[in-house]
């Protein structure tokens, strides 16, 4: 599947301003999980793998309050480092014990 040329793509602008970025993506994101990841305490995003994102492209994310159901104005713009993508069945734990014990993401510095 080709890929979609980047918002702002054609523009001069955008690649002085984003050199090294392919796509941009917007997402939205929950308050908490905004909040972590603008303070710095959160540096990892866990997404459903229904869309196509790559080290290198830019992911927008855009606050959502699902309570009001409307986006509140505030975004964050950070730059892809890496992407890993996996399915349940090919995990090294069985299905059974991921849905007993869950998942954790560890971030490393």
């Amino acid at each position: 599947m080709a890929r979609a040329p980047a918002l702002g793509a054609g523009d001069s602008g955008f690649k002085s301003q984003y050199p090294d970025i392919y796509m941009i993506i917007k997402k939205k994101i929950l308050p908490q999980y905004f909040q972590e990841i603008m303070d710095g305490s959160k540096t990892f995003e866990l997404r459903l793998n229904d869309f196509i994102i790559k080290t290198g492209d830019l992911l927008v994310l855009k606050e959502y309050n699902p309570e009001t159901k409307e986006y509140t104005g505030r975004t964050l713009e950070k730059k892809v480092l890496g992407v890993n993508q996996f399915k349940i069945e090919k995990l090294f734990w069985t299905e059974e014990e991921i849905r007993e014990k869950g998942l954790q993401i560890i971030s490393l510095g």
